[in-house]
C-alpha cells in the first residue's frame, strides 16, 4: 500500500464530486454500465432538457418519461429517477439526514430506491458523505487491484477481501481509492 502512496500522491476521495446528494444519486443511476463518456453526453442533454440547469425532482416528475428517454435514458433508468424524485419528494428518502445515519443505515435507505444497489449505496457513502472506512468488497475494480497488489492467481472472494481489509481500518475508503487509482480507474459519485 506504501508503494501505491508514493505513486500516486494525496488521495484524491473528495475530488470531483457533485456538491448535491441528490444529483450525484441521479448521475450515479444515468451511469450505471455505461462509459464515463457516454454517460457524460446523457447528463448534459438531462440538464439541457431543462434549461441546462439541473432539474428538481419535482421537475422530473412532471416530465413524461418519452421526453426523458430522449435524452438517452433506457426506460428502466427513467422509472429509476422517477422512483428516487418521488420518494424525496413524498419525504420516505430524507437526503438531508443521511449524514447523521449510520453507514449501514444510509446502504439500507438508499437501496429502497429503485435502481441503487448495495455498490451505489456504497459509492455515495465514500464519495459524497466522505465514510473513510468503506470497503466495497463487490466492486469488480478492487477485487482485480487487490488480486493484482497482492499476487493472488485466484480471484479473491468477499471474505478474504475483508480479512484484508481490516489492517487498514478505520481508513479502508482511502485505501481502496489507491486501489483504484492502482488500475487509474476510480469511480465517481
Amino acid at each position: 500500500m506504501r508503494e501505491l502512496i508514493r505513486r500516486h500522491g494525496p488521495c484524491g476521495l473528495a475530488d470531483d464530486q457533485h456538491t448535491d446528494p441528490y444529483k450525484a444519486l441521479v448521475h450515479a443511476i444515468m451511469s450505471q454500465q455505461l462509459s464515463t463518456k457516454a454517460a457524460a453526453t446523457i447528463g448534459r442533454r438531462f440538464e439541457d432538457l431543462f434549461g441546462g440547469t439541473f432539474p428538481r425532482p419535482e421537475q422530473v416528475l412532471a416530465t413524461a418519461d418519452e421526453r426523458l428517454r430522449s435524452v438517452g435514458l433506457s426506460g428502466m433508468k427513467v422509472s429509476f429517477v422517477k422512483d428516487l424524485a418521488r420518494r424525496i419528494t413524498d419525504g420516505s428518502l430524507r437526503l438531508d439526514r443521511l449524514d447523521a445515519m449510520s453507514d449501514e443505515d444510509v446502504i439500507k435507505a438508499l437501496t429502497e430506491v429503485k435502481g441503487i444497489g448495495r455498490w451505489t449505496a456504497e459509492m455515495f457513502l465514500m464519495f459524497r458523505l466522505h465514510r473513510p472506512d468503506v470497503l466495497p468488497v463487490g466492486d469488480l475494480g478492487i477485487v482485480n487491484a487487490i488480486k493484482k497488489q497482492y499476487g493472488l492467481r485466484k480471484t479473491p472472494s468477499a471474505e478474504r477481501l475483508t480479512r484484508t481489509g481490516e489492517s487498514w481500518r478505520p481508513y479502508r475508503s482511502i485505501a481502496c481509492w489507491y486501489l483504484w487509482a492502482s488500475l487509474d480507474n476510480t469511480p465517481k459519485v
